[in-house]
């Protein structure tokens, strides 16, 4: 792989607050944000040409999303929000978990479905943070599934921006919580034991400094992660 003098940061963005279906794990909803998630991405869009003024890069002006309307439209607002010209890019790689035949539907009526099907057990209680559980259903991946997905797509794209960047370069990519906190992992970011105990706030930027040519290749430049209050409880919502 041809490596680059030039800095290479990433900007990775969970989405804005969306209209989200109460006790419903999929995060497959295919809702829109509230405007509260606008304002979060029009914030998001300010905090990320501070960072890029601070470290003297550029803005890729293509910025990736999930295929999640609420991701594509936390993209098109930060891009709106730029004041530069922008074009999205959407990825199906950077979506959340996928509970497969089991989208959108309530906590209850999964758990009802296993125990009914006599070819499954009904999961243990937590199933829904476990990052290896994985519903029998087609379609459906663990969290450690989805964060190498995740990461792979992550890993792809800048490995292409390696050979083509010509100065400091600043990446955007819009996705999900839960599915990047699993990517950060195998990305060697974050400790396997920091995932349940951290999470991203809506529309907040963490930014992230690659290195093709040291080890580890991923550090934090700025932003926070959110600190779950008790990371031992199980959340309903996955993304």
């Amino acid at each position: 792989m041809k490596t680059t003098p030039h800095k290479l940061y990433l900007a990775f963005v969970r989405h804005g607050e969306y209209k989200q279906q109460p006790n419903v794990p999929s995060a497959l909803q295919p809702y829109g944000l509230t405007n509260e998630g606008s304002e979060q991405s029009l914030e998001a869009a300010m905090q990320i040409l501070k960072f890029a003024e601070e470290h003297q890069c550029v803005i890729d002006s293509t910025l990736t999303s999930s295929t999640l309307l609420r991701a594509w439209q936390t993209a098109d607002f930060i891009g709106q929000g730029l004041q530069l010209p922008y074009q999205i890019e959407q990825s199906a790689n950077l979506v959340e978990r996928s509970v497969g035949a089991a989208a959108n539907l309530t906590l209850e009526q999964i758990e009802d479905i296993l125990a009914n099907d006599p070819r499954y057990e009904v999961p243990n209680e937590g199933w829904k943070s476990d990052s290896f559980y994985c519903l029998p259903f087609e379609g459906a991946e663990s969290l450690m599934q989805a964060g190498k997905r995740v990461a792979a797509e992550i890993t792809q794209t800048f490995n292409h921006l390696c050979e083509t960047v010509q100065q400091d370069t600043l990446k955007i990519m819009v996705g999900h919580g839960a599915s990047f906190r699993h990517a950060a992992h195998c990305l060697g970011i974050l400790a396997f034991d920091e995932i349940k105990g951290l999470s991203m706030y809506y529309g907040v930027p963490v930014f992230f400094e690659y290195s093709a040519n040291e080890s580890p290749q991923w550090r934090k430049a700025a932003g926070e992660w959110k600190v779950r209050q008790s990371p031992i409880i199980d959340c309903p919502t996955i993304d």
